[in-house]
């Protein structure tokens, strides 16, 4: 099982490198973690950072490890504690710190990223504004296609993660999509990047294990 995944990823990877993005593989969460604290964000230079909200980001303690880490300026979206309007205007600055780290909700066997958000932060940040972006996906994350990529995201990720932010939709109460007019609906920008610029610019991370939704 470990040479085929292995294998699958790194077929990912060319992949992606063709499309102009920084791609890597790790071998797990923990390698994945050491890579980009000790590796990707020195070699961008960047002094402020920030996060999309990602399963994948929490389960590999980069928020802690940077908050920790005096030599950055951490912008910290993923504190619950916040009001809403400050969560807000944190988010909006975020769009310009020197590097982003996010997840994603599927990568095509193409090489592309595929992602459905609620308020466009994430999605936003990923296609404009942080000088760098760094995303991390678990190899759950990985689909044949475009079309997989959305389904996955409408009949798992979308329902599953509104479940995890007790949102107030249809589909908590079904598991299933609804296509809801719900004012709590997180289905609300669809994004496909087909290819990283400038390049380099987004560096995926890859990794042999299953992370995030």
């Amino acid at each position: 099982m470990a040479a085929f995944t292995a294998k699958r990823l790194e077929a990912v990877r060319k992949a992606l490198a063709a499309n102009n993005f920084e791609a890597h593989v790790a071998a797990d969460a923990a390698a994945a973690a050491e890579l980009v604290l000790t590796q990707l964000i020195p070699e961008t230079g960047a002094g402020s950072v920030s996060f999309g909200g990602s399963g994948t980001v929490a389960a590999l303690g980069l928020v802690s490890a940077l908050l920790d880490n005096p030599d950055y300026a951490v912008l910290n979206t993923t504190d619950k504690s916040l009001a809403p309007a400050k969560m807000y205007e944190l988010r909006r600055k975020a769009l310009l710190v020197d590097c982003f780290l996010t997840g994603t909700n599927a990568v095509t066997e193409a090489g592309q990223l595929v992602n459905l958000d609620m308020i466009g932060n994430r999605v936003g940040a990923m296609h404009f504004g942080p000088r760098h972006v760094i995303v991390l996906a678990g190899r759950n994350k990985i689909v044949p296609g475009v079309a997989e990529g959305t389904s996955r995201i409408r009949q798992f990720a979308a329902p599953a993660n509104a479940m995890r932010l007790d949102k107030k939709t249809p589909c908590v109460k079904t598991s299933f999509c609804q296509d809801c007019n719900s004012p709590e609906r997180i289905c609300n920008v669809w994004t496909i990047t087909e290819k990283s610029y400038p390049p380099g610019r987004i560096k995926v991370v890859l990794i042999d294990q299953d992370l995030g939704i």
